[in-house]
């Protein structure tokens, strides 16, 4: 969605023309869940004053209970009417950085600390961060009393119609209302398992296009519920089909352009384009608990589902980490795999970011690109081309982290700490539980 560089003033019309009755200003925490304070419409000169304050010690991973205070700055050019909440009067909403008290950036606010790391990408001589996510889910049916099931939607499968895809309905109808809140979606179809769906929309700058994907969650899952459906982010919801990913699509421009093509390279591709990706290569065991950030997230990560397990790259095949989508000129990018929609947008963007620009800082050489299938190479042939696995599961991710000073630099101590923090909580937790499949194999046998 087109930047409007609003102003208070815009803000304060918008609000009137459209008689706004509340306004919900948006936020999201370390483990990537929107939050959100809610005022009447009375409290929106307060608000574009930087002047309203929420209890920071209620939010996970934020601050202790005697530092609680914290304040909500908007983000006017987000401002966004919400066409579906209108029973009470109309809601508007604002996405709003968080501060100190005393008017400093809070460093455990996710997306300040994006913004942190786009001011070292400027510093680089670089303009923007573009980024076109390509996020999944699964519709599911409720039940009767509103809970959500694991119960298929549909029998289709990619790009399968209706009356196989029986979600369609309602992922046109999230569609329509996509469009309605500005968005430019490119193509909607179905996906290759049961009941799963994708949504693609145009590429933004990496703050505005992490904003789209929040909002696009909060729409989906909407929108499903009117439908008598649940809308899931969870990368794995069932054994023996496909996962959901988020492949993330990334350029860097310059004020030359795309910062990625050089149209006298075999491949197109310029030495920041090899670089950056080198650097994606080099720290994708450090990034990787954040691409993908819960237990879950490693179900996906197995072969013969078409989401990556290998480091590797490619320009043509799809079973490496990294794919260079055949597009060139303004499109020219590098299409990262591994990604699902649990990440928390701010945080895995703002490590993707930071990788990518250690290898250009320290001018890393991409390996050879792998144009075969990596899930049928033998493993002499994967040590043979040098080639590594992803984290098996969120422990090894955690160690992988814990072990990269580059992207542990580019969270700051606050968010790092907080993250490893949970995730060891996790981590404990799910290694503790004893799961049905464990009670169906063993009970009997031992």
């Amino acid at each position: 969605m087109a930047k409007k560089n609003y102003t208070a003033e815009d803000i304060k019309k918008f609000a009137a023309d459209e008689d706004v009755k509340f306004l919900r200003l948006m936020f999201t925490d370390i483990m990537g869940t929107i939050k959100n304070v809610e005022v009447p419409i009375s409290q929106l000169g307060k608000t574009l004053e930087n002047k309203m304050m929420f209890d920071g010690s209620s939010i996970e991973g934020f601050v202790r209970i005697e530092e609680s205070d914290m304040l909500l700055y908007p983000d006017l050019d987000t401002w966004m009417i919400f066409p579906w909440e209108g029973d009470k009067g109309t809601v508007a909403r604002l996405i709003c950085d968080i501060y100190n008290p005393d008017g400093t950036p809070f460093a455990g606010d996710p997306r300040g600390n994006l913004k942190r790391a786009l001011v070292h990408m400027e510093k680089l001589g670089f303009t923007s961060f573009n980024l076109g996510p390509e996020p999944e889910f699964f519709l599911f049916k409720l039940a009767e009393d509103g809970t959500p099931t694991t119960e298929l939607k549909d029998k289709g499968g990619y790009f399968d119609l209706s009356p196989t895809d029986l979600g369609e309905h309602c992922r046109r109808d999230i569609v329509l209302e996509l469009e309605a809140l500005g968005f430019e979606i490119e193509a909607s179809h179905h996906e290759v398992a049961e009941s799963q769906h994708e949504i693609d929309f145009k590429y933004a700058n990496v703050l505005e296009a992490c904003d789209d994907i929040q909002t696009f969650k909060l729409v989906v899952k909407t929108i499903a519920r009117k439908h008598g459906l649940h809308a899931t982010f969870m990368p794995k919801p069932l054994y023996g089909i496909n996962g959901s990913g988020m492949h993330c699509n990334m350029s860097l421009f310059s004020k030359e352009g795309n910062a990625f093509l050089d149209e006298k390279d075999a491949m197109q591709l310029s030495q920041v384009a090899y670089q950056f990706l080198a650097g994606i290569l080099q720290h994708a065991n450090g990034f990787t608990a954040l691409t993908n950030p819960i237990v879950n997230s490693y179900k996906r990560l197995v072969p013969g589902y078409e989401a990556p397990t290998y480091i590797a790259w490619s320009g043509r095949n799809r079973s490496p980490l990294v794919r260079v989508p055949a597009s060139r000129g303004m499109s020219t990018r590098i299409e990262l795999r591994q990604v699902d929609p649990a990440a928390n947008p701010y945080l895995a963007l703002t490590a993707l970011l930071e990788a990518g620009l250690d290898g250009i800082e320290n001018e890393f050489k991409a390996p050879a690109p792998i144009d075969r299938n990596i899930f049928i190479m033998s493993d002499e042939e994967l040590e043979e081309a040098g080639i590594k696995q992803l984290p098996a599961n969120l422990s090894e991710a955690l160690k992988g982290l814990r072990e990269d000073e580059v992207i542990k630099d580019s969270l700051g101590e606050h968010i790092y700490t907080s993250f490893m923090e949970a995730k060891k909580i996790e981590w404990a937790a799910y290694s503790q539980y004893v799961s049905a499949w464990e009670q169906d194999q063993y009970l009997e046998l031992y």
